[in-house]
């Protein structure tokens, strides 16, 4: 999540239409066990599945991407050697096989990862899957002409900076190695213990060099999944899936694949789809969305209806919105005057602005409070729920303010209950109380965006957002922290510009560990640590509430990214 347009993608537009990002995570209607209540009967095959989303799934294509494009609907069609584990809650937060025989084998410093293939994996057409085929797909994903996958690839494959893909380089990547059909292996450039989430990707998805159409092979791509793509209209607008006669279940334990059909109908206004689910007439009896959360409003008229309630979906995706400072702008230079703001916040009004308790959580750690993260509970500047304006006012003092300080909040203009001017206006209230008097400064979405990841432009106080593209503390710290990773002439995110070398090295250092749980608890500790510093605020983490159709059944949602869950979704 380093470059902007991957972001806005993957985050914020593929969820902005009613409350935030990609979605809610674990039990499902109302904190009650998503499976239990969302069905009256066991799942079984068969119907149509109708998918009501705001934003269309463009960019049908697994090398332009970015990880599964927001909804999970290209996980049904592309397969890759790792996947995310279809469980409830936190379970879903780890990885496991899937074309592979397993998460994948290192070398004794995690440079080298080493793949076996599954015995008997075919396309839609029958032809076998192998290992060159994966090979491939991972190449075209650098071609110009594919671009939006993550990037990760170039930077972590030896010898990749520069490759151009094999449109024009047809001789492709040395540090993929496929000694047979069955083997893929993959030489890094640094020690990368999480290669197995990375592995995860679309990118990692197999594409048959045969078939491959270049910029029109997202029209009709070669399933590997459960289902296949039989339309795709208006780029991603509507697409409709049927089954792939070639996929088993023998090969795949993740995927249920309860429907014979699926229908995705994108570009829909947000409360249409929320209108529609509510009233589950015809075809949205069976419909889900995977991209649309209910607003503040919205949740209050639905808890009224115990029968709504119960087609709730509940949960978190791993995320955080936050105030941040750049310490290269006066006051903020001062860690003092930094403080001083993060004791006055008043995290009760702010999240009363993000739309209440049921939609928020408030936050004191930058890391999201889920145990894949590393999360561990701290609160080094703490003011209660409602700010300590006395503790602010001493600190100001001793700061060298003792009548307060006059200072801007840039915030976007977007109605996203994030960056929006609802925080922004809580956040200035709050402070107004310890003599800080706060001007706002509203952007549209695009000059917001460009504004605080410029280097030249950041301001000294603005309101900013994270997701992880893996439940891990690597791609949440990382590239808000590690000095390596400061951007002077692109989109940068490390916006507090630390560039602390114990920092970078414990980064590196954890970035060796190949078990997982290790390395979490690591990230932890880096985060309250980094913390001490006072370059962020954190705000809230974001919780979320979808609805979906009174005849759907087998609701999963993990805490991996928090979108229900289609593979596992039944229809009655």
């Amino acid at each position: 999540m380093r470059h902007p347009s991957p972001i806005a993608r993957r985050v914020a537009a593929a969820s902005v239409s009613l409350v935030v990002a990609a979605g809610a995570a674990a039990c499902g209607p109302e904190d009650n066990d998503a499976k239990a209540s969302a069905s009256d009967s066991a799942p079984h095959q068969g119907g149509t599945l109708t998918i009501l989303n705001s934003n269309p799934q463009q960019d049908f294509d697994p090398a332009r991407l970015y990880t599964s494009g927001g909804g999970k609907v290209p996980t049904l069609v592309f397969r890759t050697l790792t996947t995310r584990n279809r469980e409830n809650g936190a379970p879903g937060a780890k990885v496991v096989p899937d074309l592979a025989t397993d998460t994948g084998r290192p070398n004794k410093d995690a440079t080298v990862w080493t793949y076996t293939l599954k015995e008997g994996l075919k396309y839609e057409d029958g032809t076998a899957i192998t290992s060159a085929d994966i090979k491939y797909g991972i190449e075209r994903s650098f071609a110009p002409e594919l671009s939006g996958g993550a990037p990760y690839l170039r930077d972590w494959l030896v010898g990749a900076a520069d490759y151009q893909g094999p449109y024009k380089d047809p001789k492709g990547l040395a540090a993929i190695e496929t000694p047979d059909s069955r083997t893929i292996v993959f030489h890094l450039n640094k020690p990368e213990g999480e290669f197995p989430y990375l592995a995860t990707q679309t990118q990692f998805a197999p594409v048959p060099k045969a078939k491959d159409t270049g910029a029109e092979y997202e029209e009709h791509p070669v399933s590997s999944g459960p289902y296949k793509v039989v339309k795709n209209e208006n780029d991603g607008e509507r697409l409709t899936l049927v089954r792939n006669a070639y996929w088993s279940e023998k090969t795949d334990a993740e995927r249920k694949a309860y429907p014979d059909r699926i229908d995705v109908r994108s570009g829909l206004d947000s409360s249409v789809i929320n209108q529609r689910l509510s009233a589950s007439q015809g075809a949205d009896a069976t419909a889900i969305t995977t991209d649309t959360n209910l607003g503040p409003a919205e949740l209050a008229k639905v808890s009224g209806d115990k029968k709504l309630a119960a087609r709730v979906g509940t949960g978190r995706f791993g995320y955080t919105d936050y105030i941040a400072f750049n310490p290269n702008v006066k006051p903020f230079d001062d860690p003092k005057v930094r403080q001083a703001i993060s004791y006055a916040v008043d995290r009760s009004s702010v999240v009363n602005a993000a739309g209440g308790s049921s939609l928020a959580e408030a936050a004191t750690t930058f890391l999201p409070s889920q145990k894949s993260f590393g999360y561990e509970p701290y609160d080094l500047f703490p003011a209660g729920a409602t700010g300590d304006a006395t503790k602010a006012k001493e600190l100001l003092k001793a700061a060298g303010h003792p009548n307060g300080l006059t200072v801007t909040l840039t915030h976007s203009n977007s109605q996203d209950f994030e960056t929006s001017p609802e925080i922004a206006t809580a956040v200035q209230d709050a402070l107004k109380k310890a003599g800080i008097t706060v001007k706002l400064q509203g952007l549209e979405e695009n000059d917001y965006s460009d504004t605080i990841h410029d280097v030249k432009k950041e301001p000294g106080f603005f309101l900013a957002h994270w997701g992880a593209d893996w439940p891990s503390g690597g791609p949440f710290l990382a590239p808000i922290f590690d000095g390596r990773q400061i951007v002077k002439d692109g989109a940068n995110f490390n916006t507090g510009f630390l560039d602390d070398k114990s920092v970078n090295a414990e980064i590196d250092a954890i970035n060796k560990l190949t078990d997982l749980d290790a390395a979490a608890k690591r990230w932890g500790a880096l985060d309250k640590r980094i913390g001490e510093q006072a370059l962020t605020v954190p705000l809230f983490h974001p919780v979320y509430k979808r609805l979906y159709g009174e005849n759907v059944r087998n609701i999963v949602i993990s805490d991996w990214d928090g979108v229900l869950d289609p593979s596992q979704v039944a229809v009655k």
